[in-house]
């Protein structure tokens, strides 16, 4: 179960996003259903993040896999 604070990575491209599948974004909220997250992306740029928000997307639980 996806928490806030989690990080997750991306399933798909978002191109419109600029994000890409395996981008790596925070869980900032959870909605009630547990299903819906809101997630932050920031920016990288060959190395650690820059913490620069690039996105704050609403992601369905299909869209994100939990990283460990």
């Amino acid at each position: 179960m996806i928490q806030e604070l989690d990080l997750v990575a991306l399933v798909t491209d978002r191109p419109a996003r600029q994000l890409r599948r395996g981008d790596v974004g925070t869980v900032v909220h959870v909605y009630g259903s547990s299903d819906l997250y809101e997630v932050e992306f920031v920016n990288r740029i060959g190395g650690p993040a820059k913490g620069d928000t690039v996105g704050v997307l609403t992601l369905n639980a299909n869209e994100v896999r939990p990283l460990i």
